[in-house]
This record gives structure tokens, sequence and C-alpha cells, in this order.
């Protein structure tokens, strides 16, 4: 059996998986590099459970024992796949103490640019690819992000609203922006984004997308989220880090990819939005240019 294949059959389980051994298939599914490397007792304690329910796990997908779940994502590893990052690091003020600022921000640096790079990936690239010609065939897209995601849907959105008027982000004065989701229809997509702690209105709102027949597309941290399990595309983005809030910066490249994958799609017609975009602004003197002095008040 190889890497792919464990990894589907834990996906295709995973919500029939009873509480215990669907913590187990989460930390395997989240943490390939780790799988290959650690003991199955340190997994186990990684993962908050026993290590005889990583055996049973490897048992429920028809494997003999966990070893032959270290050996093919060992094998992957060998192989060239992704290496993924480096293991977790203890508590972020015990290590500042211990090593200093400079090898915390060193840590957290090196972690970011293995993340974003690891995104370039066969299968990320596949996921970047499926995820833009989805959105850019839909009528309307609505986006939505909450508490530490939301900057990655207002960023989105911005990219969006400079080259056409399709973008709704779900956002406003005392919630306002929530009476949006009901025009959303057939033919829209919604763009949601949230990682671990999920955010349950953001999750509510995808399902509710869906129901109307939206194209769901989240950006989210693994395969067995709450959103990865309803979206029809699914954007992976790494949060490990060593700061002790988990890290968005790979998200953030991840809005900044889909809209410029998105804008290329609309060809002229995001050329002529660009156009008036940059009249509007020149106009109103919104950006600072280079070589113009203002004009000194009149007294």
């Amino acid at each position: 059996m190889e890497q792919g294949t464990v990894r589907q059959k834990l996906v295709a389980d995973f919500d029939a998986l009873p509480g215990q051994l669907r913590q187990a298939a989460r930390y395997v599914l989240d943490h390939p590099r780790d799988v290959a490397l650690l003991s199955m007792r340190e997994q186990a304690r990684e993962a908050g459970v026993q290590p005889a329910t990583m055996t049973r796990l490897a048992q429920r997908i028809g494997l003999d024992g966990y070893d032959s779940i270290r050996g093919v994502h060992a094998a992957a590893l060998r192989g060239g796949e992704p290496r993924g990052f480096t293991a977790k690091a203890g508590v972020q003020v015990e290590r500042q103490k211990k090593r200093g600022d400079r090898a915390l921000a060193a840590d957290m640096l090196g972690r970011i640019a293995a993340q974003v790079a690891g995104l370039g990936d066969v299968a990320g690239l596949d996921r970047l690819e499926k995820a833009a010609r989805t959105l850019s065939g839909a009528r309307r897209i609505y986006c939505i992000g909450m508490r530490s995601s939301h900057a990655i849907a207002w960023h989105f959105h911005y990219t969006l609203s400079m080259i056409g008027d399709r973008s709704v982000l779900l956002d406003g004065p005392g919630g306002t922006g929530m009476d949006l989701a009901g025009r959303i229809a057939p033919g829209d997509a919604l763009v949601a984004v949230s990682v671990a702690p999920y955010t349950k209105a953001t999750v509510e709102l995808a399902r509710l997308a869906s129901s109307r027949g939206a194209a769901l597309v989240a950006v989210t941290d693994s395969e067995v989220s709450p959103l990865a399990r309803i979206a029809r595309d699914v954007v992976l983005v790494p949060t490990d880090t060593a700061s002790f809030l988990h890290t968005m910066a790979p998200a953030f490249a991840v809005a900044e990819i889909l809209g410029a994958l998105v804008a290329g799609h609309a060809g002229d017609a995001a050329l002529a939005a660009l156009e008036h975009f940059d009249a509007q602004a020149e106009a109103l003197g919104i950006h600072i240019q280079p070589g113009r002095k203002r004009k000194a008040a009149a007294p």
C-alpha cells in the first residue's frame, strides 16, 4: 500500500471512526513527515492517544500494524515527496528564554519559507489550479473568514474588487455582512477560510452556501477539517509555528495566488477594470506619486 492510498482510506473512513481513532487519523493526515520519522510512542503522545490506538488505526484500514503506516510514509519521504516542516517546538516562552529572540525569529521564518515553498508541490498546484477554475466560472464570488482568517478573506476580496464587481465580502458593521449571504444561489462560489480552532459561524455559512448550490472553495489546514469535508475544492495551508498563534502566512500566499489566477482568466475584462481602478486612484489622489509636491494650503 502506498502513502496516497493510506491517506485516501483514512479520509474516506474518518467520519465513521470512533473518537480516539479519529484523533489518531487526524494526526497521521496532518503530520506526514513526523509519521515517517518519529516512533509510534512519540506519535501517540503527540496525538494524545495510547500507542495501541495507532495499531488499531492501521488494522482498521487493512494493515498488519502501525509500522506499515510508518514504512509507506518513510518510503515517500525518501522518494522526494514534500518534506513537510520541522518537528514541533517546545513552549514558545521557554524556547525564547533558552535560545533567545533571534533563534525563535529564525525558526519561525524558516518554517514559513518551507511552508510557502511546499504549496508549490504537484498536489498543491493541482489544488490551486482547480480552485481558480471553479472561481473563474462563478457568477459571483462570496468571501468569508473570521478571527485570524478574516484578513485572508479580505485580502482575496480586495484583489478581486480591483478587477471587477463579482466579489462580495460577507462582513459589515454590526454583523450586517451576513445578510448578503441570503443572495447566494446556484452558479455562485463561496471562498471560506478557517483553520483550527474552526469558527462555527464560518462552517455553518459554508453549509448554507453548499445547500443552495454554490461551489464551496475551502482554504483550510486539514483534509478532514469541517470545511474540507463539505467543499468542492480544498486548498490546504499549513499553520504550524513556534509561536503561540498559528501562522497565516501560507494562507496569505494562497489568497494572492488565487487572486492572480482568477485575474488572468478574466483577460481583457480584468485589464479594463484595472485601467478604471488606476484612473480613479489618480483622480482621487489616493496614492503618493514620486516627484510630485503637494500644494501648500491657502492662508
